[in-house]
């Protein structure tokens, strides 16, 4: 199987935050932008591998601001990582004020989708390569996000 480069994994979405995505202060629920991340996820990994994915862990998420009523949330999302049948997907989420016409990022999650066939068995996925800094960074730092990933299932069978 050939390798990838991982800026053609790239995928986008553009959402807009309505009142009814919101809470009490008008910003955002985390669970909404949860929901957007885990369908950019897919839909990256889905496109990598040609095959139907599975949500095997979202190893992080960091909330660092919000977005508000009115904004633009841009989701952009990369495989920076594979394994076997398992790829890294790296999401980052940002807010645009449109009127004010100010940008921030507002969060960033890394989650691991594994590609099945029809019977839900895992398939082998291509590999990726990295080409800019900020790539070979993710991709040089995601056998460290693996380790603590195998790390917290151990001592989740422990307590079994």
């Amino acid at each position: 199987m050939d390798k990838i480069a991982i800026s053609e994994t790239k995928t986008i979405q553009t959402r807009l935050v309505m009142p009814p995505d919101t809470n009490h202060l008008n910003t955002i629920f985390g669970g909404k932008v949860l929901a957007y991340i885990d369908e950019i996820a897919a839909l990256t990994a889905m496109k990598h591998a040609n095959s139907a994915v599975v949500t095997a862990s979202i190893d992080s998420v960091d909330f660092l601001s919000s977005a508000k009523v009115g904004d633009s949330l841009s989701l952009e999302a990369y495989v920076t990582f594979t394994g076997t049948s398992s790829m890294e997907v790296h999401v980052k989420v940002s807010a645009h004020d449109l009127i004010r016409n100010e940008k921030k990022l507002t969060t960033e999650s890394f989650l691991t989708m594994v590609a099945v066939n029809e019977n839900g068995k895992p398939v082998p996925v291509p590999g990726v390569f990295a080409e800019s800094e900020l790539e070979k960074e993710l991709y040089s730092s995601a056998p460290a996000r693996k380790e603590n990933r195998l790390r917290r299932n151990a001592y989740r069978q422990k307590q079994i």
